[in-house]
Parts: C-alpha cells; sequence; structure tokens
C-alpha cells in the first residue's frame, strides 16, 4: 500500500493506492472516492458500546469503515473540513488525539477514549480523549495547519490549539 498526503496545507487528502489484500480504516465520512475494486466494511466503532463512548465523550463518529482491496485500486480519503493531515507510526505506543482529529489508520491501531479530567472539561475539550495505540500508521487532521513541537520542560498551550500529543510517563 502506498499512500500520499495531498495537497498541503489548505486542502490535504490521502490518495492510497492498494495492492489485492490491503486494508486501511477510516472515519465513517472520510471516503472522497474508490475505485470499484475496493470493498467498504463499516462496523461500530469499538462495538455498540464503545461506538456510543467514543461518540459522547471523545467526538468521533458512531461507525468506521474498513476498505479492502479485492484488486489494486485506488482511494482518496479527505475530512470535512479545510486543513492539514499528518501522519504518526506508533511502535507499540500511543497518541492522544483532540475530538474529530482522526482520519485513518492501518490494521494494527486500536481506537480506544482515556478520561482527560475535569481540567479539558473546564476547558471545553471534554471529559474523555481519543486514543489510538497499537502498531502502524495513523493519520489525522485539523482545521489549518499543522507543525510539530518537540517539548522539552514546561510548556504552555491552549487546548484548542493542541491536535495531537504523547502521553507522558505514567499515562500510556
Amino acid at each position: 500500500m502506498e499512500i500520499i498526503t495531498r495537497d498541503r496545507p489548505a486542502f490535504a487528502n490521502l490518495h492510497v493506492k492498494m495492492n489485492a489484500g490491503d486494508r486501511i480504516t477510516a472515519e465513517a465520512d472520510a471516503m472522497a472516492s474508490m475505485s470499484t475494486t475496493l470493498t467498504i466494511k463499516t462496523r461500530w466503532n469499538g462495538g455498540f458500546i464503545g461506538a456510543v463512548l467514543r461518540r459522547i465523550f471523545g467526538g468521533e463518529t458512531l461507525f468506521i469503515n474498513e476498505f479492502i482491496a479485492n484488486a489494486p485500486g485506488e482511494l482518496v480519503l479527505t475530512q470535512p473540513f479545510p486543513g492539514d493531515i499528518e501522519c504518526m507510526e506508533l511502535n507499540g505506543t500511543s497518541l492522544f488525539l483532540q475530538p474529530g482529529a482522526y482520519l485513518a489508520s492501518e490494521s494494527g491501531v486500536k481506537l480506544g477514549v482515556q478520561w482527560a479530567g475535569f481540567a479539558s472539561w473546564i476547558g471545553g475539550e471534554g471529559l474523555f480523549r481519543l486514543k489510538v495505540s497499537g502498531t502502524g500508521k495513523v493519520w489525522f487532521g485539523a482545521y489549518g495547519g499543522i507543525f510539530a513541537k518537540e517539548i522539552d520542560g514546561p510548556f504552555v498551550v491552549d487546548t484548542g490549539h493542541l491536535v495531537a500529543y504523547e502521553p507522558t510517563v505514567g499515562m500510556k
């Protein structure tokens, strides 16, 4: 599978070239176009209870789509708003995403929710946050541009502008 992020930073989309047997999971509303050689399997985002919790507490959709290539084909994935898309590779690690940031992931990546705390709720970001973990690539997006910042020591960030972050020690 070959995935290229195109049209960055304003109207980013993922162009996915798939070989027979390749699979990719994406938000239910992410598919812009696809070859007829692909099959879509729609399922609850983590089972019924998990999907409802992710919807209520994580701001995610109830369903996710798995795209399976029966023969070589192409898929275009995008987000519902203009902005940038980033990719991060997880190697048995975790990443927290803001509500609505998740776009797609490889099959080794699991989606979950985790308690964010009352401070997050007071800040308008909700009581829970979306957690992606496992092994594989995950793509996420945001309205506007995205840049990475390595933090070493205390640093203040307005949570309304935070798209994704790695957990600190003790939060994994």
